[in-house]
């Protein structure tokens, strides 16, 4: 089914809503329709058993007639399962649209895929910006149900993208914004795919080198197994030698004993990937269905077609053969399977098909992970109307937002900055007090850049910037197992930001608490030269601190860096807030009136 005609209300609340009032009420007929074959199911069963004292006690009727309610109850099972299936479908559908308002309604931490797997502490942001976890931005972009899809979207997140290739994924999401009956369809069919299906083990099959490639032994096999047919027929048709059956037989035993290592190799081989294809048949499937207009939608689903064919083609007739390799554990074929060299012929089929189609299933991988890859993007941006494109220019680092937020922080909750960093500006060093937004102001900045060099909408009523790496030191903690102080920890993580400034995108450095752990001599050179040797190196970013000698290392970076703090205020025991970004340092501390209110005597 193809859905860029179906009307889609552009405010998801109401659409959601609206789906899933439609999608419950087809779950309440089919409740109905269950109850009811289930009660027609027990009247005929009724029926039957009054037929048969009839039948087989009194003697009344013919037994014959036992054969009607068996028709009507064999049918009514039929029925009854695809009422069963229908029900099942309409609860999945109903569990993506409350998902989906669950995300509108900041009531989805936790209930998605959190990608975890994904996360790594050498990452130069990863963690620092909560990519991965519960209630991570992950969690709130992913409604993948594939595993390629998954890790083709945290690979986005992880590695920023060319510009080209960003402008081409925007023309993708704006065409599949509106495509809700395509998100909802992949929804509902991707469950077991995404739970089963090894993206990576898959291809490395396909691409290998087949075991049994050799057409001359396979038109032999054929050959000797209608040898073997035609001389058993006969000799019991025809009454020819028995002789002849045995020698074939022999011969045919011969040939299967050769083959008979190689033959188990692809036998073992090839069911988990049978498997795995089998999974995935559906979504491919539902994808061979879209047309799309935009080009590198089109080239993705050209990639599906191999051969000319779909992949769903393909897998069929993978499929059947596995079937027939199934039924070895049917009696008659283990009887006549030796003499036909059964196992052997379908290994070889097994083997042609993988040298033939097995190169296009990293294609097939590939796209259905781009495609779902982008169905997530393209659901955030339906989700989030207000969530403009950046707008990209060339030349040095440059990121210029108005209105900006966190993405994972509800709207009722966001206050929103503007922020300018470029050939100008090149440092902000933002004070205040704990709490107080300064460590959420990187977030958002960092999680802005991540989301717009992923090709996604980003939280801002404008966004201007060139591309950019990232690089964070927020997260950062000593660890015991590797013998490590925060220290020293932070300046490794340090050391890897400058390896990032030789990339081939300028960097934005998010500096929490810049060199925290060490005395304030120390830190205040140190601190200096590390801000510095970024700003070289044609860094832009923001360093925060609580210290306010640090604040005097723009100073020396001037007209390149600028102070900005954030304010609070303390009335009546309360500490309150307005995370409203300001220029200049911060001019009061509430640290000591905070110690007071919770009763320390300083």
């Amino acid at each position: 089914m193809e859905d860029r005609f179906v009307a889609v209300d552009p405010d998801p609340r109401r659409e959601y809503r609206h789906r899933l009032e439609e999608r419950s009420a087809e779950v309440g007929r089919r409740d109905r329709q269950h109850i009811w074959i289930g009660n027609a199911r027990l009247g005929v069963a009724v029926l039957a058993a009054v037929l048969a004292w009839l039948a087989f006690s009194a003697e009344g009727i013919s037994g014959w007639w036992l054969l009607a309610p068996l028709a009507v109850f064999i049918a009514l099972a039929m029925v009854h399962e695809r009422v069963l299936r229908l029900r099942a479908t309409g609860e999945r559908a109903m569990r993506f649209y409350q998902r989906g308002l669950g995300r509108l309604e900041d009531n989805w931490a936790g209930k998605g895929e959190t990608g975890d797997r994904f996360s790594s502490e050498q990452h130069p942001y990863a963690e620092d910006l909560d990519l991965f976890g519960r209630g991570s931005l992950f969690e709130l972009l992913s409604i993948a149900r594939t595993r390629a899809a998954e890790e083709t979207l945290a690979r986005w997140l992880l590695e920023p993208a060319g510009l080209e290739e960003i402008r081409e994924r925007h023309q993708a999401i704006e065409e599949l914004r509106f495509r809700l009956d395509l998100r909802e369809d992949l929804s509902l069919l991707g469950d077991e795919a995404r739970a089963g299906m090894d993206a990576a083990a898959l291809p490395r099959w396909g691409l290998g080198r087949p075991l049994l490639d050799n057409r001359l032994a396979r038109a032999a096999m054929a050959a000797l197994s209608l040898a073997s047919l035609a001389t058993f027929i006969g000799w019991i048709g025809f009454d020819w030698s028995n002789r002849l059956f045995l020698w074939v037989l022999a011969m045919n035993a011969s040939v299967g004993l050769l083959y008979r290592t190689r033959v188990l190799r692809v036998v073992q081989a090839v069911e988990e990937p049978a498997h795995d294809l089998a999974l995935m048949a559906e979504v491919l499937v539902r994808l061979e269905h879209e047309h799309f207009q935009c080009p590198r939608l089109a080239a993705l689903r050209k990639q599906l077609d191999t051969g000319g064919l779909p992949p769903s083609r393909h897998i069929r007739r993978l499929n059947r053969l596995m079937e027939l390799l199934d039924s070895r554990d049917n009696l008659a074929v283990r009887l006549i399977g030796p003499p036909l060299l059964w196992t052997t012929q379908l290994a070889f089929a097994i083997e042609a098909w993988r040298k033939r189609t097995g190169p296009a299933v990293r294609g097939w991988i590939e796209a259905v992970g781009e495609l779902g890859a982008l169905v997530c993007l393209a659901n955030y941006a339906y989700e989030h109307p207000d969530d403009p494109f950046p707008e990209f220019t060339e030349g040095p680092a440059r990121f210029e937002g108005e209105g900006l937020a966190h993405p994972l922080i509800p709207e009722s909750r966001s206050v929103r900055n503007d922020l300018q960093l470029g050939p100008e500006m090149r440092v902000l060093m933002v004070s205040g007090s704990n709490m107080s937004g300064k460590t959420t102001l990187l977030r958002t900045v960092g999680t802005n850049v991540v989301l717009a060099m992923a090709g996604a909408p980003v939280r801002a009523r404008s966004l201007r910037m060139a591309p950019l790496s990232v690089g964070a030191s927020i997260h950062v903690h000593d660890s015991l197992q590797a013998g490590a102080s925060r220290f020293y920890t932070e300046i490794t993580r340090l050391r890897r930001l400058m390896d990032v400034t030789r990339g081939p995108l300028p960097l934005v450095f998010l500096l929490d608490e810049l060199l925290h752990g060490t005395n304030s001599h120390d830190r205040r050179i140190g601190a200096e030269a590390v801000v510095r040797s970024l700003v070289d190196k044609g860094a832009v970013g923001l360093v925060t601190t609580h210290d306010l000698a640090l604040a005097g290392i723009v100073d020396s970076l001037e007209p390149h860096g600028a102070n900005v703090h954030f304010e609070d205020h303390f009335e009546n025991g309360k500490i309150t807030f307005d995370y409203r970004l300001r220029p200049g340092v911060v001019e009061k501390s509430n640290a000591l009136d905070l110690m007071r209110s919770i009763g320390l005597e300083v």
